[in-house]
Formats: C-alpha cells, structure tokens, sequence
C-alpha cells in the first residue's frame, strides 16, 4: 500500500494531498493566533462579477458626512469599484476563477479543495490503470488526467459550500464596504507601489486583511498606524493616516 502511495509516478497526489494538509493546519493555527491567511489570499485575487450574490452599494452620503470633519475636504470619488471590478471580471483566466466559484468561497477553500480533488482523482486513476495493466501510468500523464478530473469536483464542492455559507459574512459583499472604514497597519510599512497589509475589522467583528497603499504621494505608513480606506484600486486599496480620534474600530 505505502509502495503504491509513495510511487515515483504518484508523487504529485502525495505532495499534492501533504499540501493541502499543511495549508489546512497553518490556517488553523493562523486562526488561533488571529492570522487571516485566508483573508489575506482574497485580497489579493481581483473582484469577480457573482450573479447569485446581492451586493449592496456604498454609502457614498454617510462617509462624506464622517470624513467631512478633518481627514478629507472637497470632492471624493470612489475608484475602482465599478470600472475596475468590471474589467477584472473579464478575460479567460477571470472567467475560469469565476466558475470555480472565486469570489463565492474564500480562495483558501477553493484552494484546499482542489488539491484535495487533485490528490484523490490521481490515485483513483492510477489504481484502475494499475488494476488492469499492472503498471502505473507515467506522472505526467496521470497528472493531466487527475488535473481534468479536479476541476469539476472543485466547482461542483465549492457551488454547494457558496449555498450553505452566510452571504453576508463572504469577503466578497464585504470588500464592497471597505472604502470609508477604519484600519490598521499589522505587516510592513505602506508606500506607493509597495503595499502593507493592514487589518480591518467589520461591525460583526470579523477581522479582513488587505494590502494598502498611500493616497497621498510620499507619504509612508508605518507598522501600527492607523488608517482609513479611501478608495479602491483593483485588488488593493489606498488610505489615509486617520487624524480622527472618533474614527476607530481596526482592532488590537
């Protein structure tokens, strides 16, 4: 049986299943240590247009009114959350991420679950091949059709974890709400073109980890410093240091 597992030809189910067992044990510690590796991932993917999520607009009125007393002055406008978001949707590669549910469940999961289909469809494969033949099929050829045979799996488990899942806790709606809110610097310091990850914590308190950049030209945003998110750009976002003690809730 361990001849079979560990086989030259089967190595990459073995270090394909080994993964996902480490990224599932590393987000558990994560989790416990207040880490959001899965938050983080997301942040880092492009917005994908979801059909079966309502996502609700921002509150452009209420933000003026708060910001209007000493962080920003004169006109805002909210960049990136509907021309960018749109052009992010297209493309192939866009499209693929799309249907396998991207944006629906955290990229984490999908993650996990395709490794997971990944491992499992490679040594179902080779143990039939095997059980005919009495060889085993070359790894390169047995990973072409494990990888086939994943990707269904992965859009068809993914669809039904985005069924069971509270929509309205999905980093997906939540992104939507970022812009206006108050943050913190927890890795790095923010400039322009070398983003920092900061840590922002929704009014349900569930902690989002996104990468941030200055809004401000020449301005650097050291570890610990508090922000506020001032628009969106693609897959990251800009911000501002937060001069507004009444502004708060990034979190310790």
């Amino acid at each position: 049986m361990f001849g079979f597992i560990l086989a030259d030809q089967n190595t990459p189910f073995a270090v394909s299943l080994g993964l996902m067992i480490a990224i599932a044990a590393a987000e558990g510690v994560g989790t416990l240590m207040g880490l959001g590796l899965s938050g983080l991932i997301d942040s880092l993917l492009p917005d994908f247009d979801v059909p079966d999520v309502d996502l609700p607009d921002t509150d452009a009125a209420a933000f003026d009114a708060s910001v209007s007393g000493g962080i920003l002055h004169g006109d805002f406008e909210v960049a990136g959350t509907g021309a960018d978001a749109s052009a992010a949707g297209q493309g192939v590669f866009s499209q693929i991420l799309g249907w396998l549910c991207f944006g629906r469940v955290p990229a984490l999961v999908i993650l996990v679950i395709f490794l997971t289909g990944f491992g499992l469809a490679g040594y179902v494969l080779q143990s039939l091949v095997q059980a005919v033949t009495g060889w085993l099929l070359p790894g390169v050829v047995a990973s072409a059709g494990a990888f086939a045979g994943a990707l269904p799996f992965t859009r068809v488990t993914a669809l039904g974890l985005s069924k069971i899942m509270p929509k309205d806790e999905s980093d997906a709606v939540s992104r939507q709400t970022f812009v206006g809110k108050p943050a913190r610097i927890t890795q790095g310091t923010a400039k322009r073109g070398l983003p920092a990850q900061a840590r922002l914590r929704d009014p349900s308190g569930q902690s989002h980890y996104l990468l941030v950049e200055p809004d401000i030209d020449d301005e650097e945003l050291e570890l610990g410093a508090d922000i506020i998110i001032v628009r969106q750009a693609g897959s990251r976002f800009t911000a501002i240091r937060n001069t507004n003690a009444t502004l708060t809730g990034a979190g310790d």
